[in-house]
């Protein structure tokens, strides 16, 4: 079975002049390998999705994947509310060499759980990548629940979860009806020390944007069980955690990499840059975690 585990980066789309600056995607995607990241998620929400073209998507997959050639493992975002949209995106992911996919339910149009399996099912039976279901119910509205996550658990290529339901216990209950080899990933950096202790594997991270070698470390921390080594990341990673959630995580993520000269801040309507108090939160903590 495919090894995804540990930090694995939200990438974001660099952006200039309105168009995909893809010679900061390539320094980012090698500053990401050197400074220790266990892999890659190209164009999830933080990639900023729901603003890139479709032709823009699939290139930023390509170009990921080819950036990468081989090293660590590239999870490609394909999801999207309408089934035939999310396929067409899974079938590139897999012609281009993309190790994985992430697929996050459907939003908007409030599937059933019968229409939730429905529209795994064909993407699973059209496809031979592996799949990670992405469930955020904050954003989506409607969430996997873990009886209807055990039976896709079931299917040879749906390999695990990014959960984002903010529920320790869901990741023990997971763990019981999916099996132990079922990967479960957190959505949320702050909680990543817990859900590893339920039974996670690791993190698809914002923060590992901007501290990919601290985040790293913290999970290999906390993944071999060394409590008080993660514990003394997770202190030094808190601010931050907190600091790139205070606007759109993209536009604080590309200001603060921004002031480390890897990319520009821009963004698309309708998210904007980040305000002058949450520029100064975010310095204060890079500060704190030595990355200034």
């Amino acid at each position: 079975m495919l090894d995804i585990k540990g930090s694995l980066p939200a990438l974001v789309t660099p952006f200039r002049e309105g168009k995909v600056d893809y010679d900061a995607l390539e320094r980012l995607v090698e500053w990401h390998i050197a400074e220790g990241s266990d892999g890659l998620v190209a164009v999830g929400t933080t990639g900023e999705s729901p603003t890139v073209s479709k032709d823009e998507h699939k290139e930023v997959i390509r170009r990921v994947v080819e950036l990468v050639s081989g090293r660590v493992p590239v999870i490609a975002g394909t999801g999207s509310n309408a089934t035939a949209q999310s396929l067409d995106m899974l079938q590139h992911a897999e012609a281009v060499g993309a190790d994985a996919a992430l697929i996050v339910t459907p939003y908007y149009n409030k599937p059933s759980q019968e229409g939730l399996l429905a529209h795994y099912r064909v993407l699973h039976d059209n496809s031979d990548l592996p799949i990670i279901l992405y469930n955020i119910p904050g954003r989506c509205v409607i969430d996997i629940l873990p009886e209807t996550m055990a039976e896709m658990a079931r299917w040879p290529r749906i390999i695990g979860v990014k959960d984002a339901t903010g529920s320790m216990e869901r990741v023990s209950r997971q763990r019981a009806l999916c099996g132990k080899s079922f990967i479960q990933l957190s959505a949320e950096d702050a909680a990543a020390l817990g859900f590893n202790a339920h039974g996670g594997r690791g993190c698809i991270s914002v923060t590992a944007n901007v501290a990919p070698r601290l985040c790293a470390e913290f999970q290999k921390a906390s993944l071999a069980e060394d409590l008080n080594l993660a514990r003394d990341y997770q202190d030094r990673l808190l601010p931050l955690h907190s600091a790139v959630f205070l606007e759109p995580p993209a536009a604080c993520v590309k200001y603060a990499l921004s002031r480390l000269g890897l990319c520009g801040e821009d963004v698309r309507l309708p998210l904007a840059p980040v305000t002058n108090d949450t520029r100064r939160a975010i310095d204060k903590a890079m500060e704190a975690a030595g990355l200034l």
